[in-house]
């Protein structure tokens, strides 16, 4: 298919080199930070604003250290944040969870932008995660609608995509925004929360309806205490 030979034309946010220092670094299996979950190996990865793969990379000493299916469920969030965010309202694919339940107001949205098959299983498996990645320059589609995939802003404009994968989705969602941090990407200009813009929101009553329409489910760890000291979610946290 054409599309399977397409080329990234927007710049790249980041490097390889550079998102795998910043994963690294904030990943406790590869000797980074806490992030409350599993405490698993993670999988990042880029998008540029025009939705093709740019970088991706993984935190542990191989790429089946951490889950094999999250390299693709990273790209995906990567996709989403960036297909759903403008350059003045950010997204998060956390911000996504309460809307698409059954009768919510954007049920059926993950059917919208189909996985592009003929990219995402293709090429030479010893080659993911590195520069040479075969998702680099494509196009992979897809919707992801819980935690884990943040818009990138370079304080001017939108300029992609971040996706994070390979442990709880809260703590991806932490992971990510520590990646992004570290990457000086995080000039988020507004979102669906005044204070913390596109931070998780953890606020599912028993029933799992959303108080602000925008929620997303605790997970079973630590995830939204970490959360709430670095900035990256509302409620949910255990009081201090």
């Amino acid at each position: 298919m054409q599309q399977s030979a397409a080329h990234a034309q927007a710049p790249c946010p980041a490097d390889h080199d550079k998102l795998l220092e910043a994963l690294k670094t904030n990943v406790k299996a590869s000797g980074g930070t806490a992030n409350g979950g599993f405490e698993t190996n993670e999988w990042a990865a880029i998008v540029a604003r025009d939705g093709t793969v740019c970088a991706i990379a993984f935190s542990g000493p191989t790429a089946d250290a951490q889950w094999p299916g999250s390299r693709l469920v990273a790209a995906e969030k990567a996709n989403t944040a960036n297909g759903l965010s403008l350059a003045n309202m950010a997204l998060s694919t956390a911000n996504l969870y309460a809307g698409v339940q059954p009768g919510g107001p954007l049920f059926g949205l993950e059917a919208t932008n189909p996985v592009n098959q003929a990219v995402a299983y293709a090429g030479d498996p010893t080659t993911f995660g590195s520069a040479n990645d075969p998702l680099i320059g494509k196009p992979i589609g897809g919707l992801v609608v819980f935690g884990g995939g943040l818009a990138l802003y370079d304080g001017k404009a939108i300029v992609g995509g971040l996706g994070v994968s390979g442990d709880s989705s809260c703590a991806d969602h932490n992971v990510a925004w520590r990646v992004r941090a570290a990457l000086g990407l995080d000039k988020v200009p507004a979102g669906v929360n005044p204070n913390r813009k596109d931070a998780i929101i953890y606020d599912l009553d028993p029933g799992g309806k959303s108080a602000s329409g925008w929620g997303h489910p605790l997970c079973a760890g630590h995830e939204a205490d970490i959360a709430a000291e670095i900035g990256s979610g509302v409620g949910g946290s255990a009081p201090k």
